[in-house]
């Protein structure tokens, strides 16, 4: 707001000295391609008029007019104009009796869709010295405090004069839609020879997308009625003009390309008569860089299912699996946005070649499954295993001392065991029966299956081709991507039966850019790997981008995405304590992802609500440590080290490094007593967790210590316990702060993601020494060994890396 005053206080002052001569050109004489006054139709006259309307410009659109007031059309008088968000260009030519007269506008516009400010300046060119060559500078405002109502107005001053005008305007949509919008201008014109006010009042009114009516009345008794024809990403409209008394005058007509504007043909189309194809090879994720970057997000996935669910000329989608890389828990969020647009009527076929059981149980969604004549399913069931590293520590010479104290936190154990523990286990085998349950549930549900009948596939077969696929009423038909193209013809009874899938998602985009007023934003906030200060989810610049959130007063609520196993208890208890702050000021929503356990529930505990998929792996409300430390590896590589030092454990972490892999080494396990303060600070911090669960949760400490000792939970168990409050994702999370913010459900809202993943990923630069760090970056084991390393002796409020996927985060 200060902005904006400012800008225009400035603009104000500057356009009073810019020098040339008198303007004598009527108010509307300048504008008579306009069909409404600027705020009451689409961005106006692409800032030619007002410039403050260019906020409203949604991408790059441009539009040529004339008129018929005289024979030679492209000589005598017309006009170009060109916008693009928050700028525009234009051109109007006219022949008068003493020559040719060219005007000129640049504009520029600056603020949002609650308040916007705009400049422009208009100078001319003639061929004749009898012509007026005046130039002008323009400062707009237009303010929409409410979604019914517009305010506008600009001052255009005459450069090196005294001549100015000053319009003001405003826009009503009674029925708070693009239905009917009317609006009413009064223009001060206090020019050399013209010193008169005039008004105007009219009405736009779109009967239905793509169609535009115009009716104009001005003081002196002349009018204006015009139509507008849209055709999605090209229009065509005219307007006839009438004197004061009411004989017709002239037209003007203009070619309008480039945004999405609404479609008249739909109303010539069968509805539901067109299938889209949704591409979804390749890796699935949360972010993508601007540039270079191939990744398909989760936001925009469902973004454009949507467009489908609420485009009345799709009648289906379909979906190509080829190549898709996602964990199980995206592919769920996904599947259950399908069952949304299949509920809507949508038919869904799904194309699989390979496929594993989650990549199937996504698929068992579709109303028809096609599968590749050389595919295969395997509904292998679900695992959970682990590498065990002990006895390799033993033969290169490292020692690791587990500081274990509580049940089932086992991140350690592949470095202190050579096989799970009976807790682990435990937990291990709950997890994948939840798994294994919610995909005999869905996929019989979806294929009409019996439970025993699934047990016999994964238990018996295992393994299926095409041809037993479709006799066992896993898919339903075998063929190439030609054959799903054939399908399409048939269900549409056309050669023609293809939309595009981003003519749904303009029209969706359409409808909610259509609306006057910003609309309420809610944050995004992405957790995202390992909890560390300056790694991960680098919670020393992302609770600065949650404070940010927090005192942004346009954000209405802020979504926590967690996809965290968990690290440094610091990196988590910084981002949980800011969300704490939060409480009060807007609603805070956790949605948990794939893991959110141990470090990732502890910045997950203080929220207003916390959503969890029904196979998000989640709890593990615990603390342990250990060490790593020489046990001969030293003398075997023919390292030696030497020390002075002060102090009594000064030496404690001290020892070789590593070459290549840059991995410290302590050369000696820690002493009795050293190793007794070590324990009292895991179980001091262990104690500190459980009480901010409890303070978060509202649960008594006594039941948080029943259902933490380190325990993960599947997101059912964890809803059935009260770790959880709602079963669900991302876009339920949204929902859910939409509420809480006081808004509907329907309620369109801006999603604002942060932080941002940036412009390119630089790693993709960076010389390799003959692909050593790329080999060792990517193995797994080498990273637990960093890690361990990097946090050595420190008490982790973490489950087993190697379980969580985060490490390598592009999923299966």
């Amino acid at each position: 707001m200060k902005r904006i005053s400012l800008f225009l206080f400035f603009t104000l002052l500057f356009s009073s000295q810019i020098f040339s001569q008198s303007n004598n050109i009527p108010y509307y004489s300048r504008y008579d391609f306009q069909t409404a006054s600027p705020g009451a139709i689409t961005f106006g006259l692409y800032g030619y008029d007002n410039p403050a309307a260019l906020t409203y410009a949604r991408g790059v659109d441009a539009m040529f007019s004339w008129s018929d007031k005289s024979g030679n059309v492209l000589k005598d008088h017309w006009g170009f104009f060109l916008a693009a968000p928050n700028g525009g260009f234009g051109i109007v030519q006219e022949r008068f009796l003493h020559g040719l007269l060219t005007r000129f506008n640049s504009s520029f516009a600056a603020g949002d869709r609650n308040l916007s400010g705009g400049i422009s300046y208009n100078w001319t060119n003639t061929n004749s010295t009898l012509l007026d060559r005046a130039n002008y500078a323009t400062v707009g405002v237009l303010s929409r405090p409410l979604p019914m109502v517009s305010f506008g107005g600009t001052y255009s001053r005459v450069t090196n004069s005294d001549g100015w005008n000053a319009a003001a305007e405003i826009g009503v949509r009674p029925l708070s839609n693009e239905l009917v919008t009317l609006f009413g201008e009064y223009v001060l014109q206090r020019m050399p020879s013209i010193n008169k006010n005039v008004w105007s009042a009219g009405a736009v009114v779109e009967p239905r997308s793509g169609v535009r009516i115009t009716g104009r009345y001005f003081e002196n008794g002349a009018f204006n009625v015009g139509l507008q024809l849209n055709f999605g990403n090209a229009g065509i409209a005219t307007q006839g003009h009438f004197d004061g008394q009411s004989k017709y005058s002239y037209a003007t007509y203009g070619l309008r390309a480039g945004v999405y504007d609404g479609n008249i043909l739909e109303l010539f189309t069968q509805k539901k008569s067109k299938y889209v194809g949704l591409d979804l090879n390749g890796t699935i994720n949360y972010q993508r860089f601007e540039l270079f970057d191939n990744t398909k997000t989760l936001t925009k996935i469902l973004f454009s299912i949507d467009a489908v669910k609420n485009d009345s000329t799709v009648a289906g989608i379909v979906i190509n699996t080829s190549g898709m890389r996602a964990n199980r828990e995206l592919l769920w969020e996904i599947r259950e946005k399908l069952k949304e647009c299949k509920s809507a009527g949508k038919k869904i076929i799904i194309f699989i070649d390979r496929g594993n059981i989650d990549l199937y149980h996504f698929a068992s969604v579709a109303d028809k499954i096609v599968m590749d004549p050389l595919g295969t399913i395997t509904l292998e069931g679900y695992l959970m295993g682990r590498t065990f590293v002990k006895g390799t520590l033993e033969k290169i010479g490292l020692g690791f001392d587990e500081w274990r104290f509580f049940k089932y936190k086992s991140a350690s154990e592949s470095f202190s065991l050579d096989k799970m523990s009976d807790a682990d286990r435990e937990q291990r085998q709950a997890l994948v029966d939840t798994w294994y349950g919610i995909s005999k549930k869905e996929i019989c549900e979806s294929r009409l299956l019996q439970f025993s009948q699934f047990d016999s596939l994964v238990n018996s077969v295992v393994a299926i081709l095409p041809n037993d696929a479709r006799t066992l009423g896993l898919v339903d038909s075998i063929g190439r991507w030609d054959m799903v193209k054939e399908m399409v013809k048939a269900e549409t009874k056309s050669d023609n039966g293809w939309q595009s899938i981003s003519s749904s998602q303009k029209k969706l985009q359409f409808q909610q850019d259509s609306k006057w007023r910003e609309v309420p934003k809610i944050a995004v906030i992405y957790a995202l790997g390992v909890c560390a200060m300056d790694e991960g989810i680098n919670a020393r610049s992302l609770v600065k981008e949650v404070d940010n959130a927090v005192n942004d007063e346009e954000i209405k609520a802020i979504v926590l995405r967690v996809d965290s196993p968990g690290g440094d208890a610091m990196a988590s208890d910084y981002i949980a304590e800011s969300l704490k702050k939060a409480k009060g000021k807007k609603p805070v929503i956790i949605s948990q992802g794939y893991v959110a356990a141990s470090g990732g529930y502890w910045l997950s505990m203080y929220a207003d609500t916390i959503v969890a998929a029904p196979g998000t792996i989640t709890g593990s409300i615990g603390v342990i440590g250990g060490w790593m430390y020489n046990k001969g590896l030293k003398e075997t590589l023919g390292m030696t080290t030497d020390f002075v030092k002060v102090g009594a454990h000064a030496d404690l972490g001290f020892g070789i490094t590593l070459p290549i892999l840059g991995l410290s080494v302590p050369d000696r396990n820690l002493t009795t007593e050293e190793r007794l303060r070590a324990e009292q600070l895991i179980r001091d911090l262990y104690k500190e967790f459980v009480v901010k669960v409890s303070s978060g949760r509202k649960m008594a400490e006594d039941s948080v210590s029943r259902l933490a000792e380190g325990r993960v939970w599947s997101g059912i168990d964890a809803k059935a316990n009260g770790l959880v409050d709602v079963l669900g994702g991302l876009e339920t999370a949204i929902t859910i702060a939409k509420e809480r913010a006081g808004l509907s459900r329907d309620q369109h809202v801006k999603i604002i993601e942060i932080p941002k993943k940036g412009l390119f990923d630089l790693g993709m630069f960076m010389p390799k020494l003959f692909g050593i760090e790329t080999t060792l970056a990517s193995d797994p084991t080498i990273e637990m060994l960093k890690f361990r390393l990097q946090y050595n002796g420190k008490p982790l409020p973490i489950i087993p890396l190697e379980d969580s996927d985060m490490l390598n985060h592009s999923g299966y």
